[in-house]
């Protein structure tokens, strides 16, 4: 360890949210009650820690459930939700399946099923491809709702179907961008009516407040999560435009870049909410070798959600 002193703002709340703790709470049930293998579709989260940790007590990952070998096992479905006809193909399969989709997700998914029966066509605020996205469009028949990922998406929209239109948003997005996303549509469709509470979840929210109030003290900024994390990825970018210059995502294959920190005298680290908190004491730990270090936790909210476990695994 060099005598060098160095200072961590440790952002809180960080890591994992309520939705992601009964994600992997049903599927360590789920090989409880029903033994290994289970099957789940998709990354039950975004984070390859989880999944591996996941992988060894039973759980066999599929994209697909006509990829499952053994239908007679359960499946159970990610956290980002899916679209209508998974659970009528599993159905059809006579499979029996655990839904996992955060509730918050199901919220969306529900306002979109009520927006549709109200004869609303409806924009979806969110990022091409994503599996949260894939799921709400996926509620609704085909052309029921439009993806709107960009300001410019706005300006260049053009309500053909003459309907009166609604927003939705996913719900792991940057807060600031969806509020010029949604000011953009406001001023092009006053009449556009928005949800009653909004879209993106308290821990998104939660996250994003931690890492803008500490990244302008920051010569460097950490983020704690995986690649294909979209609520990871939204602090990466929070922290840039919070004010510090040099932010980064450190991921399963990163290499913690010690000479940079080494010219430091405060960086930042805060977690994505598929995170779990031990990444974070290892990345610290590793720092710690290297460095005299003093940790400030920066705490803005305490957060005390949970999400039951549906009952059949209890």
């Amino acid at each position: 360890m060099s005598n060098k002193k160095l200072k961590i703002l440790l952002a809180s709340p960080r890591g994992f949210c309520a939705g992601v703790e009964r994600a992997i709470e049903i599927v360590k049930k789920s090989v409880t009650k029903y033994g290994p293998p289970v099957y789940v579709r998709h990354e039950i989260v975004h984070n390859k820690y989880v999944v591996d940790s996941l992988k060894n007590i039973g759980a066999i990952f599929v994209e697909e459930l006509d990829e499952i070998e053994d239908k007679s096992r359960p499946v159970i479905f990610s956290a980002h939700g899916v679209p209508k006809k998974v659970p009528a193909e599993a159905i059809n399969y006579k499979m029996k399946y655990i839904d996992a989709t955060c509730p918050l997700v199901s919220k969306v998914h529900r306002e979109a099923e009520n927006l549709h029966k109200a004869n609303y066509h409806i924009l979806l605020i969110g990022h091409l491809n994503h599996p949260e996205v894939i799921g709400t469009m996926g509620q609704l028949p085909n052309g029921s709702i439009d993806l709107i990922q960009t300001v410019k998406d706005v300006e260049e929209y053009k309500n053909s179907k003459g309907k009166q239109i609604a927003y939705i948003t996913q719900t792991t997005l940057s807060v600031d961008d969806t509020k010029n996303i949604i000011d953009a549509l406001k001023k092009k469709f006053p009449d556009i009516r928005e949800p009653v509470k909004e879209d993106i979840c308290y821990a998104t929210t939660n996250r994003q407040a931690a890492v803008k109030k500490i990244a302008k003290n920051c010569d460097m900024f950490f983020i704690i999560g995986s690649k294909n994390s979209s609520n990871s990825l939204r602090l990466v970018e929070v922290a840039e435009k919070a004010g510090c210059k040099y932010t980064e995502l450190i991921h399963s294959e990163s290499k913690i870049p010690i000479d940079k920190i080494k010219k430091c005298s405060t960086i930042g680290v805060s977690s994505g909410a598929s995170a779990p908190e031990v990444l974070v004491k290892d990345f610290i730990d590793q720092i710690k070798s290297k460095f005299n270090v003093k940790i400030n936790e920066i705490e803005i909210v305490k957060e005390n959600i949970v999400f039951k476990v549906p009952g059949k695994l209890n």
